[in-house]
C-alpha cells in the first residue's frame, strides 16, 4: 500500500545519492595534475586584492620591459574562465631568482619578480613584468614560470613561457615541452613601446587526471 511516508523516503534518498555523486565528483576534481613542488606560493599574496591584471616588482627598473596578456579558456578552448587565480615568477637580468633577505615562504626560492591575477567574467588577464634572463652558465632556455587555480581544484602548473626568439630553445628542447595549458613558446613583438607577449591559457589541457 502506498503512502506518503514512501514518498519522502524515495526523495530522501535521491537527495542523498545525489550529494554523494556530487561530492565524489568535487573530490576527483580536486585531485588533478601530477607532482608541483612550489605550487603552494600561489596563495602567497596575502590581504592583496586581486585584479585581472598585476605589475611585477622590477618592472619600471629593468629593460626590456614586457607585456604578457591573452584569456583563460575552459577545457572546450572557447569559453572564458571566471576566478582563476595566475601566479608567475622568473629570474632578474643576471639569470638569478633575486631576493632582498627578508623574504618569507616561496618567495625565499622565487624571488620577488613574481605577480598574481584573478579573472573575470571575460577571462583575460595581463602582467607587466620585463624579460628574464637564462640561468648562468646553463642551456636552459630562460623562461617564465606558471601556476593556475581554478575553482574546485588544486594549483596546477602549465607550460612555461618560452621566448621564440631565444637561441637556447633548440629543436630538442621544444619537442619536449608537454604543451601543458597549450603551448607555452610565444613570439615577443613590440607593441605601443613594449615587448609583448600574447598566449591564451586552456584549462586542463594536457593536465594529468583532469576530466
Amino acid at each position: 500500500m502506498w503512502h506518503p511516508k514512501n514518498k519522502i523516503s524515495t526523495v530522501f534518498i535521491l537527495l542523498m545519492l545525489f550529494n554523494c555523486t556530487g561530492q565524489e565528483s568535487k573530490k576527483a576534481k580536486q585531485n588533478i595534475g601530477d607532482l608541483c613542488q612550489g605550487c603552494e606560493a600561489i596563495f602567497e599574496y596575502g590581504n592583496k586584492k586581486l585584479e585581472f591584471k598585476d605589475t611585477l616588482p622590477g618592472f619600471e627598473e629593468n629593460i626590456p620591459k614586457l607585456a604578457i596578456t591573452g584569456t583563460i579558456f575552459k577545457k572546450d578552448g572557447k569559453t572564458p574562465a571566471e576566478n582563476v587565480i595566475v601566479y608567475i615568477y622568473h629570474t632578474n637580468r643576471q639569470g638569478i631568482y633575486e631576493t632582498k633577505g627578508n623574504e618569507e615562504g616561496w618567495a625565499k626560492n622565487h624571488g620577488i619578480a613574481r605577480g598574481w591575477i584573478k579573472t573575470g567574467k571575460d577571462g583575460k588577464y595581463a602582467f607587466h613584468t620585463f624579460r628574464p634572463v637564462a640561468y648562468p652558465n646553463s642551456t636552459e632556455p630562460a623562461h617564465i614560470h606558471v601556476t593556475v587555480k581554478e575553482p574546485n581544484t588544486n594549483p596546477y602548473y602549465i607550460e612555461s613561457y618560452f621566448f621564440d626568439d631565444d637561441p637556447l630553445l633548440t629543436a630538442d628542447k621544444r619537442k619536449a615541452l608537454k604543451n601543458r595549458g597549450g603551448s607555452g613558446i610565444v613570439t615577443p613583438k613590440m607593441e605601443n613601446g613594449i615587448l609583448t607577449l600574447r598566449r591564451n591559457l586552456i584549462l586542463g589541457k594536457n593536465i594529468p587526471d583532469y576530466e
